[in-house]
């Protein structure tokens, strides 16, 4: 089930805004659903580090417990963590991309976004 969960979940958790250098805290609830079927809420309580690479390019690193809590079923905590880049292209287009994790009883899930953002 977690690594449902994870894979529903995975596709919603990046934000690809601008980064300023330093230490942060990220407070974030992804809920999963399976057309109307509700599937579960994952919380992760991250600490993270964000700085610039240049004038238009950011990174991010961040990790911490997350509460995996499938619908019906007994939450768990567990491990997670993200690792991201966002790179301006020009001024109305960047592209980003991010790598996440998150253990498991049995296996870890991971999961990989990449983008492409336009701006008006």
């Amino acid at each position: 089930m977690i690594k449902s969960v994870f894979a529903a979940l995975s596709a919603t958790a990046l934000s690809a805004g601008a980064a300023l250098a330093g230490p942060y805290v990220n407070v974030e609830a992804n809920s999963g659903f399976v057309g109307t079927d509700y599937a579960g809420t994952t919380t992760d309580f991250h600490v993270g580090y964000e700085g610039s690479l240049g004038d238009s390019s950011a990174w991010y690193i961040q990790g911490g417990p997350s509460l995996v809590s499938p619908d019906g079923e007994e939450s768990e905590t567990e491990f997670s963590g993200k690792v991201g880049a966002s790179a301006g292209l020009t001024d109305n287009l960047s592209l980003y991309g991010e790598f996440a994790f998150i253990t498991g009883d049995d296996d870890n899930g991971y999961g990989t976004k990449a983008g492409v953002k336009f701006t008006f």
